[in-house]
């Protein structure tokens, strides 16, 4: 069995040029769809990073606005920019890349966007509302990942799904969007004790550990399905994911590859998140920063 691959560069292009039709749509009820993008700092990766970013807004034909600080800029200075940011009728989304320096409190920081507006899906009313399923804003990798699924034809009600990584921007959110569609779902982390007892029953397997090659063809159930969420630099400087390629694809019966797998997707359900802001803006739903996050009303 060599596995067929879940391709997230064809599926990504084919939803921005969708894109497009719902940003024409907009501009036709006088509303232009914008994001604006806060880096702070000159990390080299968070630089690659934004300028993915600003291209998929290009070929969307959504507008970004960058607000960039100097890595030594203080916590109120970010928080008065995001403060205006807020109240701007013409930022319908506000991304702050991270990480961000160390005197910035990065929660402080992100809990500072109006819900309205957490176009990443980091703040507590979207991260909390994942558990009953009305999450205005699913975070971006994980929802990638849902769309990446659903290009299988395959079912996820009923199947056994493990999740290997535990953070809050993948592992947990991951998890509690695929309980959602009434898979049984398995969290694996650090501490997990025997990874491969796990991994070795799941018939769908979702790996985003930050750890290049951990996930060997022996970890992995004949015919499962793999998403590898990992995104790792090796000395030599190629790109690698998390799971062992070339061995697990001649187990598994799909894949994702990396890059061109989940990494595109990330970015372009950015743009989805954004777009549906803008969508909530033109029909009036969206509600003022002074109202309290609880009264948002469910999308």
């Amino acid at each position: 069995m060599t596995a067929q691959i879940i391709d997230g560069k064809h599926l990504a292009r084919r939803l921005r040029t969708r894109f497009r039709e719902r940003v024409a749509a907009l501009s036709m009820r006088g509303v232009v769809p914008g994001l604006a993008v806060v880096l702070v700092g000159d990390n080299p990766a968070s630089q690659v990073y934004v300028a993915n970013k600003v291209k998929a807004c290009e070929e969307s034909q959504v507008r970004s606005f960058m607000h960039r600080f100097p890595a030594a800029c203080t916590e109120t200075e970010l928080l008065e920019r995001i403060g205006e940011l807020n109240l701007d009728p013409a930022t319908h989304g506000i991304l702050v890349q991270l990480p961000l320096p160390p005197q910035v409190n990065v929660r402080r920081v992100l809990e500072s966007i109006v819900v309205d507006k957490d176009v990443d899906g980091f703040h507590l009313y979207n991260v909390g509302a994942l558990v009953v399923g009305n999450s205005i804003f699913p975070p971006c990798t994980p929802y990638g990942v849902q769309l990446l699924l659903e290009t299988t034809g395959i079912d996820v009600a009923g199947k056994n799904v493990v999740v290997v990584g535990a953070s809050n921007i993948v592992g947990k959110p991951m998890a509690l969007m695929l309980l959602q569609k009434e898979a049984t779902v398995t969290i694996c982390h650090a501490k997990t004790r025997d990874l491969a007892h796990h991994t070795i029953h799941a018939d769908i397997l979702v790996v985003a550990a930050g750890k290049p090659g951990l996930i060997k063809a022996e970890m992995v159930k004949e015919g499962a399905i793999v998403i590898d969420v990992g995104i790792n630099r090796l000395a030599d400087g190629r790109i690698v994911g998390d799971v062992d390629f070339e061995a697990v694809r001649e187990r598994a019966a799909w894949i994702t590859p990396v890059p061109g797998g989940v990494g595109p997707m990330t970015v372009t359900m950015l743009i989805e998140n954004t777009l549906r802001s803008a969508e909530r803006f033109a029909q009036g739903e969206a509600f003022h920063p002074a109202q309290p996050f609880w009264q948002v009303p469910a999308r």
